[in-house]
């Protein structure tokens, strides 16, 4: 992944995340709430070794080395029953020693004779006697018990208090904002963690990255979802001007350059699945191609469901099957559509052997004819998985254009055609993206597919190649003149 779909992942789940890193917040927050203030007080304690008068300095140096020696022992002391037992009984406590204990953190910190007692308790003043308690009993234990008095009835360690404990006026626990800010960046990590779960496991088709991904052949054309569709699919007729027209006639223009040395310009458009906008783009490419003064043949080769008599509002009864049984004559069955140069095959009756009929020398040959006498032939076939009808029919024709419907199509049926067509020796010649949304972070992907007709593919973009066009164009026109 790369980090423009990192970004793309916050931008369509950022309802998400938010909402987690608020709740995140508002866990801190109650938690805090709910938590009863702690208090600490700390009382600091100085250890040092009795020194004879007259001593020598090696002796007093001696004597601080052993006291930094000796505080290490002295902070496990301090947490020791022997302690603690003492504590209970002055602060006359309830608790057993272990308890305190839960209480208590007792620090000596390194190279220094310090000791520092911290006591922590929901009531402060209760906390700094704890503080001072502890202290008291500890200087008593080392003094009296561990280190034993000399003859003169001293003991060679004395522990005095430099610091004793103070009664706090702000709580140490619960940290508010440290907990809201916890809560925060954990409620953050979450909502993102579950946006890239939920991308991981998405695996439909969402932009050109994941097309590109899958298939060699280029994306040479991209269709936004519309509603409006089901009601009117021919929108290159009805709202010529409109955005939605604007991209098939630049699908139009660089179908153009997808097989120009061809003498023939033959395409089966098909998809994976049904219901993935083939008839539609079919419909639509081949009235654009019209528009442009090329001659094009539409055929229904879909025996199954057929779907262009109804969008191109013809009659579908007789079409390509009567032909193909040799009840009727191509020329016929062919039924000149609109004031351009464009005739229409509807499928006919359907038939209970499509596969056989399609892949029959019958089916060849009418290709073939109108190969010779149109410029373009579209061919709208049926869906690549579940039948091989596209595959077979793409043995008459220059190649097949896949469209790929955008959050419907999974990546495992894309790769699935792929493999299907490669399987059947077709050629792959480009990928029309359609039902494209044309809102949120997934539009921006195909943005450049909806600026006009006078584009050409190159790499993954579409740029401008107006002379191409221009050549093509005359070579189209000089060749429809000598037919």
């Amino acid at each position: 992944m790369e980090l423009q779909d990192y970004l793309r992942i916050l931008r369509k789940n950022w309802i998400l995340i938010l909402l987690l890193t608020l709740v995140g917040a508002g866990i801190g927050g109650a938690v805090s709430l709910v938590t009863s203030p702690k208090y600490s007080s700390t009382a600091e304690l100085y250890v040092t070794v009795r020194a004879q008068e007259g001593a020598a300095t090696g002796d007093l140096l001696q004597g601080t080395n052993f006291a930094r020696q000796s505080v290490v022992s002295y902070v496990d002391v301090a947490t020791s029953a022997l302690v603690l037992d003492r504590v209970i009984d002055r602060l006359d406590l309830d608790n057993t020693a272990s308890e305190l204990e839960s209480k208590l953190s007792v620090t000596a910190p390194e190279g220094t004779v310090l000791i520092k007692i911290t006591a922590t308790d929901v009531d402060p003043q209760h906390a700094a006697e704890l503080a001072d308690a502890v202290g008291e009993d500890l200087t008593t234990v080392i003094e009296d018990v561990i280190e034993l008095a000399d003859s003169d009835g001293q003991s060679r360690v004395q522990l005095s208090v430099i610091n004793p404990a103070t009664v706090a006026e702000n709580p140490v626990s619960p940290n508010t904002k440290l907990n809201i800010a916890l809560g925060t960046v954990l409620g953050l990590m979450i909502g993102f963690g579950l946006a890239l779960l939920r991308h991981i496991l998405d695996t439909r088709i969402r932009s050109l990255h994941d097309i590109r991904a899958l298939v060699e052949a280029p994306v040479i054309g991209g269709i936004a979802y519309d509603s409006d569709f089901r009601k009117q699919p021919l929108i290159v007729q009805a709202k010529p001007r409109s955005p939605l027209a604007e991209a098939f006639r630049a699908l139009r223009t660089n179908v153009q350059f997808l097989d120009p040395d061809s003498t023939s310009q033959v395409f089966v458009l098909t998809s994976a699945s049904p219901a993935e906008g083939k008839s539609t783009t079919s419909t639509n490419l081949a009235i654009a191609l019209a528009q442009t003064g090329f001659s094009v043949a539409l055929v229904d080769a879909d025996l199954r469901k057929p779907k262009v008599a109804e969008y191109m509002g013809i009659e579908g009864s007789v079409g390509l099957t009567d032909v193909l049984i040799g009840k009727a004559e191509l020329t016929d069955v062919l039924q000149p559509w609109g004031r351009g140069r464009l005739a229409v095959l509807p499928a006919g009756r359907i038939p209970p052997n499509p596969s056989e009929l399609l892949g029959s020398r019958a089916m060849q040959e009418v290709i073939a004819n109108l190969g010779e006498n149109v410029d373009y032939v579209i061919i709208d076939s049926p869906p690549v998985l579940p039948v091989t009808d596209a595959t077979v029919i793409s043995r008459f024709a220059n190649g097949i254009i896949l469209t790929v419907a955008a959050g419907s199509t999974k990546r495992q049926q894309l790769a699935s055609a792929v493999d299907a067509i490669d399987a059947a020796e077709g050629k792959l010649l480009g990928i029309v993206a359609t039902m494209l949304p044309t809102k949120g972070p997934d539009s921006n992907a195909y943005g450049a597919y909806s600026y006009g007709e006078s584009y050409g593919v190159y790499g993954d973009e579409v740029v401008p190649d107006k002379g191409a066009i221009a050549k093509a164009t005359a070579k189209k026109a000089k060749t429809a003149e000598s037919k």
